[in-house]
């Protein structure tokens, strides 16, 4: 891929929302289980552990109007849009200062995105009537449709894709905005992703039993939530509109090994796929093993998994020091890789690179893999370097 630079972030998650979770990630905080669940009637569940954005108050950004038939993953999103825009100097006070809504695109990745809306009326056709399910609300149940609210609430008229692979997404995004920024279609993307925390998606994992802690010896994580976009332009398009640049993204690399059988085709690591997305990600990125200072993993909680990442990255990478920001943010699946580059973007600023799985930060940190794992056999990677 080309280098790409970094120009703006805009987060909500398990450390608040915006100019709040900065702070928080320089003084170390990590994802605490929400003590009272909003997103969900939890009563029924007393021993559920699970992270939401605290004090989620999408009014406070985005106004009261036009809110109520948006479902939880959609308003996450839009959120981040609009922060990513200011944060690039795109937009100021909601209004247009640098390129054209014509000139700026969205790839948004999203792995369970349509689960509360399809829940909803799903309950509401079998245990009331379907004449009784709210018309507004079934866009909602298409995996797009969050991505095609954030465009319409910000006017992004370019582009609008939605990446839906699970895990992986928020890094397999990035792959499809540099493709469109190579082939003009955009001048800078919203690039990243978003998981919003309901009843189903915690009865998904409760049921297959991969929920919460302790998994791992190497970490422990609980089921998360939250969005987060970077704002992506090339490299010439930042420098001529003299805008900032926290982070270039110049690698990717990603693949993928199918399970054996039937009975392995849910919650499947491969060591071998992680080990080529990652060597695909250095040498797309014309480097050498021994140039990258540290690994943002996709560690989890999730034995199996871990155990077959921490095992890739050696193979492919040495004794690097390996850090695990789900750690901080909780597993929050198509939203994970993303997550992980804003960590990133942070220790360029100086922050201190926590939290570590194995070895020790180096002084100074110029070169950093990201890493994602899916639960279905494949893996991606990006390499983010320090701006020059």
């Amino acid at each position: 891929m080309n280098p790409r630079a970094i120009t703006g972030v805009g987060i909500t998650c398990a450390l608040g929302t915006g100019a709040e979770v900065f702070p928080a990630l320089r003084e170390g905080r990590i994802a605490q289980a929400s003590k009272a669940i909003t997103s969900f009637e939890a009563a029924k569940y007393p021993n559920a552990h699970v992270v939401e954005v605290p004090g989620f108050d999408p009014v406070a950004h985005l106004g009261s109007k036009g809110l109520r038939t948006l479902d939880r993953l959609t308003k996450l999103l839009i959120v981040a849009a609009r922060l990513s825009l200011h944060s690039a100097n795109i937009k100021k006070d909601n209004q247009w200062v640098a390129l054209s809504p014509e000139r700026v695109g969205l790839c948004c990745s999203n792995a369970y995105g349509s689960l509360e809306a399809i829940t909803e009326l799903d309950r509401i056709a079998k245990l009331e009537d379907a004449r009784y399910i709210n018309p507004a609300k079934f866009p909602n149940t298409v995996s797009n449709s969050a991505s095609g609210y954030v465009s319409i609430w910000e006017d992004l008229r370019a582009l609008n894709v939605t990446v839906s692979d699970g895990n992986c997404g928020g890094l397999d995004a990035v792959a499809c905005a540099d493709i469109f920024l190579a082939t003009g279609r955009a001048e800078a993307i919203l690039t990243g992703g978003g998981e919003a925390m309901s009843e189903a998606l915690f009865l998904a994992f409760e049921k297959l039993g991969i929920r919460g802690r302790g998994a791992s010896p190497v970490v422990e994580t609980n089921l998360s939530e939250g969005a987060a976009f970077l704002t992506l332009e090339t490299i010439e398009g930042a420098r001529a509109r003299s805008a900032r640049t926290l982070g270039e993204i110049v690698g990717y690399g990603t693949s993928f090994v199918a399970p054996e059988g039937e009975s392995s085709m849910l919650l499947f690591a491969s060591r071998e796929a992680i080990a080529r997305a990652i060597a695909l990600a250095v040498a797309d990125a014309g480097l050498t093993p021994k140039d990258i200072d540290i690994v943002a993993s996709s560690v989890s909680g999730l034995a199996q998994f871990d155990d077959q990442e921490l095992a890739a990255i050696e193979s492919v990478l040495g004794d690097v020091p390996i850090t695990a920001p789900k750690r901080i943010f909780g597993e929050t699946l198509g939203a994970g890789g993303t997550m992980g580059i804003v960590s990133v973007l942070e220790w360029f600023d100086g922050a201190s690179v926590t939290p570590l799985v194995r070895g020790a930060a180096p002084a100074v940190v110029d070169h950093v893999l990201v890493t994602t794992v899916g639960y279905y056999g494949n893996a991606s990677a990006v390499v983010v370097r320090r701006p020059r």
